[in-house]
């Protein structure tokens, strides 16, 4: 949760800013001008674009997988070593603003997606609800529910539905 402080005389003022704070700064800002820590912060940690996707040659049709990559906790869906994913995993995409246009795998769950097409965060977004567990409570979160690459086997006898859906609440 962000809390903005201004000390002014002005009622309009205080409106204004008071509308402006609550709006958020993805409401306010475009993907390409948020600083490198409000970029960040998008990703909700749930662990969906860190599972492994096929792609059909023919069709170009992407199927998801609940395979994780090696360096996904299947338990926490956190990155074992986030710093140097790129580095360990060579296929791992780091996204950016300009990448973001080429790619199209990502859950329509991901925040980046989401802004990119010019809609909102989901009401469960630690930036909204400014709460992390918000991410597991309503089901986007792959932990507990992917296995590791290392033990998976074919990619093919793991297709699955959930992670190219929007998230619904665990019971």
């Amino acid at each position: 949760m962000f809390v903005i402080f201004l000390f002014t005389s002005g009622m309009a003022a205080r409106t204004k800013l008071s509308y402006v704070a609550s709006m958020g700064f993805w409401r306010t800002k475009t993907l390409a001008q948020m600083s490198r820590a409000e970029w960040e912060s998008l990703c909700d940690g749930c662990g969906r674009c860190c599972l492994h996707k096929l792609r059909d040659d023919d069709t170009g049709e992407v199927e998801f997988t609940n395979v994780a990559c090696r360096l996904l906790n299947t338990e926490t869906a956190r990155c074992r070593d986030y710093a140097n994913r790129k580095s360990r995993v060579p296929d791992c995409v780091k996204l950016t603003p300009k990448r973001l246009e080429k790619v199209d795998w990502l859950p329509p769950s991901c925040a980046y997606r989401l802004l990119h097409e010019g809609k909102d965060l989901p009401p469960w977004h630690p930036l909204r609800s400014g709460r992390p567990e918000t991410v597991v409570d309503s089901g986007a979160s792959v932990a507990g529910r992917c296995i590791d690459e290392r033990h998976a086997g074919p990619l093919e006898h793991h297709v699955t539905d959930w992670p190219g859906q929007m998230p619904k609440p665990r019971r």
